[in-house]
């Protein structure tokens, strides 16, 4: 059982509470759901089941695991595909329970941002003492959140807010803005972001679709078009997110963007942003 702990003052008093830890299960196997759920619930765990990676990234969304019990072989994509998605963002540990036994495989999972790799088939108590290694250093209450200039992202709540006004972004927007955060300072290419954001390139034209989301992007975060103050474009190559930014005051920034929209309109000149 995880020593996660939550302390609170009662009538004066310091009590602490254990956490029951929540875990997110993937796997597309019913004998493996069934066994390892039932174990560990009677190990004392909050159990959630996925059955496919499309399922997996909806849950981690939606329960915010402490941890993650995946298998590499899901129906939809390939398990190191999950890891990276998650990895824009989830905090949990994710732990791969596999049948391939191949050092090529558990190197590219690691790489791929899995915390540790256990092979099929595995003894209960041994995948308990990795579960409780990995959990112990985590903090029940740690949230994850981005700031850079007036814009604030809380990855944990999916909340942004730029000079204090929450904004409403869309998924597409909202998984762009996170793996640019994810790597921010750094530049990330077209390739790299349409793969992050959709697993390949399904759509005719995919680096278009990249554009037009970055654009729509922009427009919710920037006051100034012309002057873009979170998201780089790198021309040519890609985009980067700032991790450090030039401390304008938001009535700076609203100030230039009149004045920019006068010059526009005066001039006949359309703004574009990528």
């Amino acid at each position: 059982m995880s020593n996660l702990a939550l302390e609170k003052i009662e009538n004066g008093v310091l009590v602490t509470q254990p956490i029951c830890p929540r875990i997110l299960l993937v796997d597309d196997e019913e004998s493996v759901q069934s066994t390892l759920s039932t174990l560990l619930l009677q190990e004392g765990y909050s159990v959630y089941q996925a059955r496919s990676g499309k399922e997996a990234v909806e849950r981690v969304y939606s329960t915010r695991p402490d941890l993650i019990l995946l298998d590499v072989g899901l129906p939809d994509m390939e398990g190191k595909e999950v890891i990276r998605r998650l990895r824009g963002w989830a905090v949990a540990p994710i732990i791969v329970i596999s049948a391939h036994h191949e050092i090529s495989e558990k190197v590219t999972s690691l790489d791929s941002g899995a915390h540790d790799y256990l092979t099929k088939p595995f003894s209960m108590p041994e995948l308990l003492a990795r579960m409780r290694a990995a959990l112990r250093n985590i903090s029940p209450t740690q949230d994850v959140v981005f700031t850079v200039g007036d814009l604030k992202v809380d990855l944990a709540r999916r909340e942004v807010f730029v000079g204090g006004t929450p904004l409403r972004l869309t998924a597409t927007e909202y998984d762009l803005l996170k793996v640019l955060i994810h790597y921010a300072g750094k530049v990330r290419t077209h390739r790299e972001l349409i793969r992050e954001l959709w697993g390949g390139t399904q759509y005719q034209d995919p680096v278009h679709l990249l554009r037009v989301t970055l654009s729509h992007l922009r427009r919710k975060l920037q006051v100034n078009r012309m002057r873009p103050r979170y998201i780089v474009t790198v021309p040519g190559v890609g985009y980067r997110m700032r991790n450090t930014i030039a401390a304008y005051s938001w009535d700076e920034m609203q100030s230039a963007e009149t004045h920019s929209r006068g010059r526009h309109v005066r001039s006949g000149i359309v703004p574009t942003s990528v």
